[in-house]
C-alpha cells in the first residue's frame, strides 16, 4: 500500500471518536479520513470516501454495525471494518464477522492495539485471533443458518458438501480445513511437514478461491459448511 492508511470513524458517541482521532493522528501512516455518529451516514461516508479502514460501534441506534458493515462490505469491497465492542465474546460482534467484518477491538483497547489493528487489517491480515473466532462462533453455534451441515453423517467423501469448496485442490481443502481449526502457518506447516512460504501461498490460493476476506472469514465458513464444528 502507497500513502497513508486511510480510517473512517463511525460511533454514536462523539468523545470516542474523538479519543480514536486524537491517537491515529499521532501516526504518520494513518489518516481521519471521515466521522460519523450512525451506521447510516458510516455507509454513505464510507461508499463516498473508500476508505482502507472503516472503526464500526457495534451497537448503534438505527442502522447498527452488523447491517452497516454488510451494506459497506457490498458497496465498497475494499473497505476493511474493525468492529469496535465492549464484550470480547459478544453475539453482536459475532454477527459482524459474519457480516464481513475483519475483526473486533475492545473499546478500552490500548492505542498501541488500536493502531495495530488498523495496519493488519489494511495489510490484508485480521484484527482478531483465529481461534478467538473459532471460539466465538463455538459459543454462538446457535445462530449458524439452519442449513449448515454440521455433523460427520452429514458430510460427502473429504466434507465438501458446499459446491464452493469442490474448486479447492485436496491440499488446498487440507489447509481449508486447518484454517477452521484456527492454526497458525507455522502450525500448519508443521501439521503437514510443508515450509510456512509454501502454506502462505497455499492460504493465499484458498482465500482467493472462495474469495474470503482473510482467516477470519474462512474460519467463519468453515463453520457455516460443517467443515469445523464446535468441540
Amino acid at each position: 500500500m502507497t500513502g497513508p492508511v486511510r480510517v473512517l470513524l463511525v460511533d454514536d458517541q462523539a468523545l470516542l471518536r474523538m479519543g480514536f482521532r486524537m491517537i491515529l493522528a499521532a501516526e504518520d501512516d494513518i489518516e481521519v479520513v471521515g466521522e460519523a455518529s450512525d451506521g447510516e451516514t458510516g455507509v454513505a461516508q464510507a461508499t463516498a470516501l473508500r476508505p482502507d479502514v472503516v472503526l464500526m460501534d457495534v451497537r448503534m441506534p438505527g442502522v447498527n454495525g452488523i447491517d452497516a458493515t454488510e451494506r459497506i462490505v457490498a458497496a465498497a469491497p475494499g473497505c476493511r471494518v474493525i468492529i469496535l465492542t465492549t464484550f470480547d465474546l459478544d453475539e453482536y460482534a459475532f454477527g459482524a464477522l459474519r457480516a464481513g467484518a475483519s475483526g473486533f477491538l475492545l473499546k478500552d483497547a490500548r492505542p498501541a492495539e488500536l493502531v495495530g489493528a488498523i495496519r493488519a487489517v489494511a495489510s490484508g491480515d485480521a484484527a482478531v485471533s483465529p481461534r478467538v473466532t473459532r471460539r466465538m462462533l463455538e459459543m454462538f453455534a446457535g445462530s449458524l443458518p439452519a442449513g449448515a451441515e454440521t455433523t460427520p453423517a452429514a458430510r460427502d467423501g473429504d466434507g465438501r458438501t458446499d459446491p464452493r469448496l469442490r474448486q479447492l485442490t485436496a491440499r488446498e481443502f487440507e489447509v481449508f480445513e486447518a484454517l477452521g481449526e484456527g492454526l497458525s502457518n507455522a502450525e500448519i506447516a508443521a501439521r503437514f511437514v510443508l515450509s510456512e512460504a509454501t502454506v502462505k501461498t497455499h492460504v493465499g490460493r484458498v482465500l482467493g478461491k472462495l474469495d474470503l476476506r482473510d482467516r477470519v472469514q474462512a474460519v467463519v465458513l468453515a463453520y457455516e459448511t460443517g467443515v469445523a464444528r464446535p468441540g
